[in-house]
């Protein structure tokens, strides 16, 4: 069986646990959580050595990092993942924009306003982010007025990748209903078959604390 590591909370996570889901594949789920700063003890990077969840670990044993690199690796083969060459292109370029132009600003400020210690001492940056976050969010409007999904002509793992944190960005300050492309997406996105909430626990054994062996 699988084995994945991370927290419910966690957007990244929430990818992988969304495409499982998805995927009907069946996987166990050990709790590692940034906010107790499990990510960087020597117990999981032990696991995986970057120090970051979500790792997944293989039957055979090895592990893999990095939520875009799971999703690629679980899409192989399946709907989420298209046929040619130019799809596949487009449904990366995507998956790219989320890691770089969106989740640092859209996830960052989630983080800084739910779990930061301080939310205040981090004012200047979380203004930052909003003015970076709403451009994403702006960009991802102007796409889906003239398309339905992000990357092919169908739902796809570059979908799921932009879900994550644009369906939680209100609690990163993000005013959605500025956004009415990406609200009737995100919709769409939801009623998908499979789908599961952000805190829906999706573990078949209970979930085991880092540390504890299985």
């Amino acid at each position: 069986m699988l084995t994945l590591y991370g927290n419910l909370e966690s957007g990244n996570v929430y990818k992988v646990r969304l495409l499982l889901a998805q995927l009907d594949i069946p996987h166990r789920r050990i709790d590692v959580n940034q906010v107790r700063n499990e990510p960087r003890s020597e117990a999981f990077r032990a696991v995986n050595p970057i120090g970051k969840v979500p790792a997944l670990r293989l039957e055979d044993g090895r592990v893999l990092s990095e939520s875009g690199a799971i999703l690629f690796y679980l899409a192989q083969g399946s709907p989420f993942w298209p046929d040619n060459a130019w799809d596949q292109a487009q449904v990366l370029r995507w998956m790219f924009f989320e890691q770089y132009s969106h989740e640092p600003y859209i996830a960052v400020n989630r983080y800084l306003l739910r779990f930061g210690q301080d939310p205040g001492a981090a004012a200047q940056r979380i203004a930052d982010n909003a003015v970076k976050g709403n451009q994403a969010l702006e960009t991802m409007e102007r796409h889906l007025g003239g398309h339905e999904w992000f990357g092919a002509d169908r739902y796809s793992v570059a979908d799921i990748a932009l879900y994550a944190y644009t369906h939680v960005a209100h609690e990163g300050g993000f005013d959605l209903t500025a956004y009415p492309s990406v609200t009737a997406w995100l919709s769409r996105a939801r009623a998908r078959p499979g789908h599961i909430g952000l805190m829906q626990e999706t573990s078949t054994e209970p979930v085991w604390r880092l540390g504890e062996s299985l």
